[in-house]
């Protein structure tokens, strides 16, 4: 074990993501109304080029006259490769107010790009004197993103959470579907005849998962897009979750309960992981270091992960 600590990732709830395009103010009280705990408003892929600067208004007018109640206010802007991401963060910054808590910044592929989007956000937070430190989100969404995870991870302290995105994803890899998320039809095996599906994104997943424990992020799952489907749905957020993803995008309303279901630890995981920590309590004091508990082995290991279940469960309570 590294002598160096792992640092802990941000202590606020990230269960359920809702995004929804900048273009559509309509729909902004609906969503601070919403049981989501992030509110991702979308200046990218759900914008079209005609509308992003009326979106950009849009949000910006709405960060002054939506009350966004507890929910952290997350902005996604364009990627680094597009004419607009700079009038984002200048316009998003200098005009929006101090109730934006985060930017997104999408298709992320080194660790450079967070510095130039930390560099501008750093200036402009000088320059007109905003008192709330604005923090990041990046999106893994090409194959320079996931060969460089870990970099990526340690690139900003401002960096927070860090999604995958799986339909931009799956296209720069070269991946042969045109799904966002869930089990893939053609990716099986054969056993005495029968299919058996996998998951074709869990070592994506896996990976960002390390890369962000590493460094103290949120790792975050991205969109699933049959939104009709909330057993594909609710399946994909449990592997998630048991990776160690603290939450999940909703791309429809529908998609929020799902995900804070699934990543609030159930009554039943929280009181077995409070009886695992009385029953190691219980053999401290008798000077072992390990113990049974309902016939299986316990020991430092199971301290450290009911103490994730606990904190996690009252964090959802505070």
């Amino acid at each position: 074990m590294s002598f160096r600590v792992q640092p802990p990732a941000p202590a606020r709830p990230n269960r359920c993501q809702l995004f929804g395009p900048g273009s559509r103010p309509a729909i902004f009280e609906k969503m601070a109304a919403s049981a989501a705990d992030v509110i991702n408003l979308d200046l990218e892929d759900s914008v079209a080029p005609d509308d992003k600067a009326q979106a950009r208004r849009n949000i910006i007018a709405a960060s002054h006259d939506i009350d966004w109640g507890t929910k952290y206010l997350s902005v996604r802007i364009n990627g680094l490769d597009t004419p607009y991401w700079y009038r984002d963060v200048v316009e998003l910054l200098e005009e929006g107010s101090e109730r934006i808590d985060q930017i997104m910044i999408p298709k992320v592929g080194c660790a450079a790009d967070v510095y130039a989007v930390d560099a501008l956000v750093t200036a402009i937070e000088a320059a007109k004197g905003r008192k709330k430190r604005i923090s990041l989100e990046v999106i893994i969404e090409t194959a320079a993103g996931i060969a460089h995870v870990e970099e990526i991870a340690a690139s900003s302290p401002r960096l927070q959470a860090m999604s995958l995105g799986a339909a931009d994803f799956a296209a720069s890899m070269g991946m042969a579907t045109t799904g966002i998320g869930g089990t893939q039809e053609n990716y099986y095996m054969i056993r005495e005849g029968a299919k058996y599906w996998s998951d074709p994104w869990h070592w994506a997943q896996a990976a960002i998962v390390a890369a962000c424990r590493t460094h103290g992020i949120l790792p975050v799952d991205g969109p699933f897009g049959d939104f009709s489907d909330d057993e594909g749905f609710r399946a994909q957020a449990l592997r998630s979750a048991t990776l160690g993803m603290v939450g999940k995008w909703a791309i429809h309303p529908k998609q929020v309960a799902l995900a804070n279901e699934v990543f609030t630890p159930s009554e039943a995981a929280v009181t077995e992981a409070r009886e695992i920590l009385a029953a190691m309590e219980k053999a401290k004091a008798e000077g072992a270091g390990a113990t049974v508990y309902k016939g299986r082995l316990v020991d430092i290991a199971s301290i450290r992960q009911a103490e994730v279940i606990v904190r996690q469960a009252e964090m959802m309570k505070a």
